[in-house]
């Protein structure tokens, strides 16, 4: 694991981050896909982890949830939008724009709908991050935000790489996954304006030139 800030990590990936999931102090953060069943396990084995937090219920990064849930016996958590669908009452994802080869790809990412026993609400305090409602891309997507030292985890708001290339670089997420692209750009903005050190977010490395992603909102369509 990769320590990014004080008592946040990373787990480990190679040749280069992903599909991220951090662990916060003894909160973990988003469970990846399903393939990622030995990757995520080995790595925590030994860790104290008291819940499992999602920034969003989308196949890439509720994959492990329940299983992970299950065998720590942890609780889950998620924002309110999201509840349904983390419970198996609609399907994940089912807001985004059909395409059958994303489909197919999702379904095998995607893990068993699980209870969500904590329900998350703007303003809500998690390992002492900040809960902040940022939909757009997702319904329940959230962001992380620490007050103390302005740390950013984002889930998709953002990524930090190419899907095409797997380079880093700072970019939206594509439309075909963003059921609302506009609205994501409001939640981009919403996450530039907290004026974070550190951006934590779900695919790519870490954003640490801040400058350049004030630059990138600058350059993003008006509403």
């Amino acid at each position: 694991m990769k320590k990014l800030a004080a008592g946040v990590e990373r787990i480990g990936q190679f040749p280069r981050p992903m599909v991220n999931v951090y662990l916060a102090e003894d909160v973990l953060i988003d469970a990846g896909t399903t393939w990622y069943r030995w990757r995520i396990t080995r790595q925590i084995k030994g860790r104290k982890v008291s819940m499992l937090a999602l920034t969003h219920v989308h196949p890439d990064h509720q994959g492990m949830a329940r299983d992970i849930c299950r065998d720590r016996d942890i609780p889950l958590a998620c924002h309110a939008d999201d509840v349904d669908a983390m419970e198996g009452r609609v399907p994940v994802s089912s807001e985004q724009i059909p395409n059958p080869i994303v489909r197919a790809l999702q379904k095998s990412w995607e893990g068993p709908p699980h209870k969500v026993s904590r329900v998350l609400a703007e303003g809500d305090e998690v390992a002492g991050f900040r809960v902040i409602h940022a939909p757009g891309h997702a319904r329940g997507e959230v962001i992380f935000f620490r007050e103390d030292d302005r740390v950013a985890i984002c889930g998709d708001v953002i990524r930090n790489m190419s899907y095409a290339t797997t380079l880093a670089g700072v970019q939206e997420p594509p439309d075909f996954f963003t059921y609302d692209p506009v609205e994501n750009r409001r939640s981009i903005r919403k996450l530039a304006d907290l004026n974070p050190s550190l951006i934590l977010p779900g695919h790519g490395p870490e954003v640490t030139d801040i400058a350049g992603f004030e630059k990138f909102v600058e350059s993003l369509p008006a509403d």
